[in-house]
């Protein structure tokens, strides 16, 4: 007898190369796909992706519009970015009546007033090797089944000493072990913190956006309450390289993935959240730092004000 999760991961996960070109293209008449960036101090890979994007769009006509939304870079990610041929926002100069936050959920919940996709493809702008198929993986199952309304990618991560099909150490060590206790339905995802997914716009702008690292794994719950399992697929995307962040910096992203989960759950949560890790002062002793966590969340961007009534309109080729 085949346990829940394996009926749901053999009929929702598939792989890039199932989605060849002529395949989508054939589906894609009348559907608009927007390619997003969230990008805060990635001068040195950001267009890198962005050309790839680019090139996919100008040869085959998958993508309508490519943004970088810009998250406060100090560096040259933007000049980088639109260099390459992106359309780069910065998050103060969008909705800037609703204020402006740090944070990942903050750029893509913003992303929305600024794009027209009737899809919208999330792709992380710190990939070494981006490859065509993150994009064309992600949009298969949307394009051909209208009852898919968010795909996530899974991918291997490689990682010295963690195995080639590491999820990821804040994955396997955090959110995981909190999916499988809360939400059980969900863990045939692969990657549940992964930063490449695509959704429908319906769905996107009918859930709230996470501040920080917590927002993958709130839309990824938000989806599963809101339209339920169904609603969720995956693509094997294949090989993933990218940087990585220190054990301190992960240590503040597990807080948020398990602040997230645990108040989707129900459960009390401290009210402002915060961890105190430990470095060494100017005299050798250790001294506790106290961060605050980024989990304060946006509403669904559907009820904001001037929301639809600021979007652009629609164009007739990439851009």
């Amino acid at each position: 007898m085949k346990l829940p999760v394996q009926t749901w991961f053999e009929r929702s996960t598939t792989r890039a190369r199932d989605w060849p070109i002529d395949r989508l293209r054939a589906h894609k008449a009348g559907t608009r796909v927007s390619v997003v960036l969230p990008a805060l101090d990635e001068e040195a890979t950001v267009g890198r992706v962005v050309g790839m994007v680019r090139r996919l769009a100008e040869a085959t006509g998958l993508v309508d519009e490519v943004v970088v939304m810009d998250s406060g870079s100090t560096d040259a990610t933007a000049e980088v970015a639109a260099a390459a041929g992106a359309v780069v926002h910065h998050r103060d100069e969008v909705l800037p009546g609703t204020g402006s936050r740090p944070g990942k959920g903050e750029v893509l919940w913003k992303s929305l007033a600024v794009t027209t996709g009737d899809v919208v493809v999330f792709v992380d702008a710190d990939l070494v090797d981006p490859q065509p198929q993150l994009v064309t993986g992600l949009l298969g199952p949307l394009l051909t089944d209208p009852g898919v309304e968010l795909v996530k990618g899974c991918y291997d991560r490689p990682l010295a000493g963690a195995g080639s099909t590491s999820g990821g150490r804040v994955t396997e060590l955090v959110a995981r072990p909190l999916l499988s206790a809360f939400f059980p339905e969900l863990v045939g995802v692969v990657q549940p913190l992964g930063g490449e997914y695509a959704g429908r716009r319906r769905l996107l702008e009918a859930i709230p956006f996470c501040g920080g690292y917590g927002v993958e794994i709130a839309v990824l719950i938000d989806t599963l309450r809101l339209r339920g399992l169904p609603a969720i697929a995956q693509v094997d995307l294949g090989r993933r390289q990218h940087g990585h962040q220190d054990t301190a910096a992960l240590g503040r992203m597990a807080a948020q993935v398990s602040h997230v989960v645990h108040r989707r759950a129900g459960a009390e949560v401290p009210d402002p959240p915060s961890i105190t890790q430990f470095a060494r002062d100017g005299y050798g002793h250790y001294a506790p730092v106290t961060h605050l966590l980024e989990v304060d969340e946006r509403p669904p961007m559907i009820g904001v004000e001037g929301y639809l009534r600021g979007r652009p309109q629609r164009a007739a080729k990439v851009s």
